[in-house]
């Protein structure tokens, strides 16, 4: 244990400060919350700089991302690219975090 760190006992053992946050981020319905404002954040970095200056909104529903643009040459182009956008979405975030994508 490094010198300065906290440590949560609990009845099943001890958690860092993190690992408590990220079990209850886990367990509570913040989680798609934060989920969304995460994808917000990374979707220049998943898929590039034109794709995301044309999204107008992304957002997670139950494991449905939701990409709204009203570019119709970009939705053409998503629609072909779906399978790429979860395995990068997923890979992003480390989990499986969502299994498809709608283009509205």
């Amino acid at each position: 244990m490094q010198p300065h760190s906290i440590v949560y006992i609990c009845f099943m053992g001890e958690y860092s400060l993190g690992d408590a946050l990220k079990g209850f981020i886990n367990k509570s319905r913040l989680r798609n919350g934060i989920r969304a404002v995460q994808i917000e954040e990374v979707w220049e970095q998943l898929m590039g700089k034109t794709i995301a200056k044309y999204t107008e909104k992304i957002e997670i529903i139950n494991q449905t991302l939701f990409i709204r643009t009203n570019v119709g040459p970009l939705k053409n182009e998503l629609q072909f690219q779906k399978a790429q956008i979860i395995q990068r979405v997923n890979e992003a975030f480390g989990e499986k975090v969502i299994s498809q994508v709608v283009i509205q």
